[in-house]
Order: C-alpha cells, then structure tokens, then sequence
C-alpha cells in the first residue's frame, strides 16, 4: 500500500458551538453533503449538544481530509461524505467518501480511511489516503 497522503484536526468544539449560533441552518447548509444533511436533520433539533458534535466530526474530518489529498485534489465541502459508526451487534467502520461534483479530477485517489475522536470538547480526526493501483 503506497499512501498518498496523512491529514490530521483537532478541533475545539465550542467554535462550532459559536459558529451555530450565529450562522443557524446557514453552517449545515455549507459544510455538510446531500446525505448528511438528511442525517443531521433528523436527529432532535433539541439535542443540541448532539448536533453540534455531528457537525464538529464532520467539520474536523473534512479538514483533515483536505490535508491528506492537497495539492493533487482539492475537494469542497460537499464533496467528501462521512458515516460514522454504525447501530447494532455489527457496526460497520466508519467510511469517507469522496465524490467530485464537477468532471472527475484526473488525478485519482485510492481508498481512504478514516479514524476520529472526541473527548469533551475536542474532536480529532485522522485520513490516510491511499495511491491508486
């Protein structure tokens, strides 16, 4: 496996907490994909804590996807996915994806993986990405 590239955040939570506040149904709207969108609309809009955390992940595994595929790729927002862990006795690896909204680059990416943590008020996330075959 030849690795592509490594990108790392870490983020404090309560700036997207902040961010929230001000920008409302503006933050998702920019930072989150068709289906997590549709995700982050059906948790409890009073679950806050719940729904600043969803976007807090993502925003961090955005970021340090970002770093892992720059300067080959340069992907926005919308284009990278994130699934966290599944429900249930077998829960499935959390997956990035990475589906280009124009032409596809031409520069192709291998597979991605993707690991993230949280503890109180940080979130870290780590992708590698692999070289194509």
């Amino acid at each position: 496996m030849a690795i592509l590239g490594i990108g790392v955040d870490i983020l404090h939570v309560p700036r997207i907490a902040a961010l929230f506040q001000r920008r409302g149904s503006r933050l998702p709207a920019r930072i989150l994909s068709h289906s997590e969108i549709f995700q982050f609309e059906s948790l409890p809009s009073s679950d806050l804590a719940r729904r600043i955390r969803f976007l807090a992940v993502r925003w961090a595994v955005k970021e340090a996807a970002y770093k892992a595929m720059y300067p080959n790729v340069q992907p926005n927002w919308k284009e990278l996915s994130y699934r966290g862990l599944g429900e249930g006795p077998v829960r499935p690896k959390p997956v990035l994806e990475y589906h280009p909204l124009v032409l596809p680059n031409k520069f192709k990416i291998g597979p991605i993986h993707v690991s993230v943590s949280h503890d109180g008020e940080f979130v870290f996330a780590s992708v590698t990405i692999e070289s194509p075959i």
